[in-house]
């Protein structure tokens, strides 16, 4: 890749801002790992003693009553209930400080069969719990019936003492300066982000929310933690079982995240799981009586990618000014890719483009601007389907919505600054801010032909994530070692074309954890419990009843 080529992709990464992250789905990428063999789980992190010597040093939070009100946004379910709980700001010094975390409480529709409480992570990171879990209760009927549904704000995010970068981490680019420039601009954005968050900036990786989990746990009364994780939330799921083995009741992760992948690996795995989701649409779009590209599915691929390369050279215009750049069009891209009920919007916003040079179909994936009708292009479609799990593009809830008592407002930024914040946390060598310009520069030179040959369309725009932690602290070694914690049996969901977090991820964890069975879902989008009966069932029978299958079972694609 030529050096000014190599500061253009620099440039543009580092003015992506939260999209960089964004962009691999759900799942950061973590940075190389030495090669020695990964050791057994490490314990938790040591509490302090008590003062007055009790053998619980987080006691006070163990025995705080759970004070069940009305919820801060507007609307939710008529029996939907929310609360405050606080757990420590820093675990290895209870008394240091305190956050206070946000939950919401769908109760059991059949108390006289209640099992107790179910905690659901919908994604991100930066996603707030409680917000999914209002958006679509239905979706969970089944679940519900005995269990409580709790979806919770993991601290940081949403009400539970959100973070911000002051409005935007994305940093200030001169469009002609160098790449030292560009660095030192992008270690100035992560400073605004510690002054405008506060000393939870510091605690808000995984290892503390998933410490936070088992304060939640205690305070609701359950022996063990039941839980339904999504994407990330696979992560936060894993992460639990290897502090809390004992602890770890049902636990179900759909749509799995990596745990130590080394960083190029993992962006290399994406950009492949990205195009494999791209020719699976591609091949749909064949089948269409309209598609813009026509029945070849060879030249389709080589279209879109021009198309993309297009944008770099010569952005389109929307009818607001927004500029479609080619980083902008592979993002909008990558996200209908999430679902196959988006690819009809997809065909018909790719097709604007090629045709009409309008940009509003793939502008309008990317959250600005009405989506055009796939069937009538003036008419915007109906709104996304609220039983989809969280990802992390989803926005947190409106700053302006009502708000309960003892809620604050939400920094409009909370879920780009969290979604940093959190990623950057969750492995040591995140943080490459001791590497000079000229050594970036060679390392994007000599990535770039390998990542255009993985795809061209979304290879360049994962090579850039190698910035996404650029100026942040190094993060927790704890995920990295995880291996073989002992917990009990648990469940694990891979979509075979998840554009976000590829199959072969579910594999690797399944052989980390040890103690897993694999539902292998043959279809489509992100993650399985959404799209698929069969999914549903096999989660619905664990989670509800106790019954796991022995081995890998399938789940037809299609249903």
């Amino acid at each position: 890749m030529h050096r000014s080529r190599v500061r253009t992709v620099i440039a543009t990464g580092a003015a992506a801002g939260a999209l960089l992250l964004a962009s691999l789905g759900a799942a950061p990428p973590p940075t190389p790992t030495t090669t020695s063999s990964p050791t057994r789980s490490p314990t938790p992190a040591p509490t302090t003693p008590a003062p007055n010597g009790d053998d619980d040093p987080l006691a006070r939070f163990h025995t705080q009553r759970v004070p069940w009100g009305e919820c801060p946004d507007k609307p939710v379910p008529a029996e939907m209930r929310c609360a405050v709980v606080e757990v420590p700001l820093d675990y290895a010094a209870p008394g240091k400080g305190t956050v206070e975390v946000a939950l919401g409480r769908i109760p059991a529709t059949d108390p006289d069969r209640r099992i107790g409480s179910l905690l659901i992570n919908f994604g991100g990171p930066g996603a707030s719990g409680m917000a999914g879990l209002a958006a679509d209760p239905k979706s969970f009927a089944d679940l519900g019936e005995r269990y409580d549904l709790i979806g919770f704000d993991p601290r940081g995010v949403g009400h539970s003492d959100p973070v911000s970068c002051a409005g935007s981490r994305e940093p200030e680019i001169d469009p002609n300066a160098d790449t030292a420039a560009v660095l030192a601009a992008m270690r100035d954005a992560v400073d605004r982000c510690r002054r405008a968050s506060g000393p939870v900036l510091a605690h808000i990786g995984t290892v503390d929310v998933a410490r936070d989990m088992d304060v939640i746990r205690r305070v609701l009364g359950d022996e063990k933690l039941n839980y339904l994780g999504f994407s990330y939330g696979s992560r936060l799921g894993a992460v639990y079982a290897a502090q809390f083995p004992r602890t770890t009741g049902r636990m179900v992760l759909d749509g799995i995240d990596t745990l130590t992948e080394p960083m190029t690996e993992q962006a290399l795995v994406s950009a492949r799981a990205q195009q494999r989701a791209l020719d699976n649409f591609l091949t749909w779009c064949a089948h269409q009586t309209d598609c813009v590209y026509g029945t070849n599915t060879r030249t389709a691929k080589e279209k879109v990618a021009a198309l993309v390369e297009r944008l770099d050279q010569e952005p389109l215009v929307g009818r607001d000014g927004t500029n479609l750049t080619g980083f902008a069009a592979s993002l909008a891209i990558g996200q209908a890719l999430y679902s196959p009920s988006a690819w009809p919007l997809l065909a018909k916003s790719l097709a604007l483009a090629e045709t009409k040079k309008d940009p509003a179909g793939l502008l309008a994936l990317l959250g600005l601007g009405e989506s055009p009708d796939p069937t009538n292009p003036t008419e915007p479609t109906d709104p996304p389907d609220p039983t989809e799990p969280a990802t992390p593009t989803d926005p947190p809830a409106s700053p302006d919505a009502a708000r309960g008592d003892g809620f604050g407002p939400v920094p409009a930024d909370n879920g780009a600054a969290a979604l940093a914040a959190v990623s950057c946390a969750d492995d040591p060598d995140r943080s490459i801010d001791k590497a000079t310009p000229a050594a970036l520069e060679k390392e994007f030179s000599e990535l770039g032909d390998e990542f255009l040959k993985v795809s061209k369309v979304f290879g360049p725009r994962q090579l850039v994530t190698v910035l996404a932690c650029y100026g942040w602290p190094a993060g927790t070694d704890f995920i990295r070692k995880i291996d073989h914690p002992g917990a009990p049996p648990m469940l694990l969901v891979g979509t075979r074309g998840d554009p976000a977090t590829p199959y072969e991820w579910t594999e690797e964890t399944a052989e980390r954890l040890g103690s897993a069975v694999i539902v292998d879902h043959k279809g489509d989008g992100h993650t399985g419990f959404a799209g698929s009966r069969c999914v549903r069932e096999y989660i619905n029978e664990f989670l509800l009843y106790g019954r796991l299958p022995s081995g890998t079972r399938s789940c037809p694609a299609g249903e």
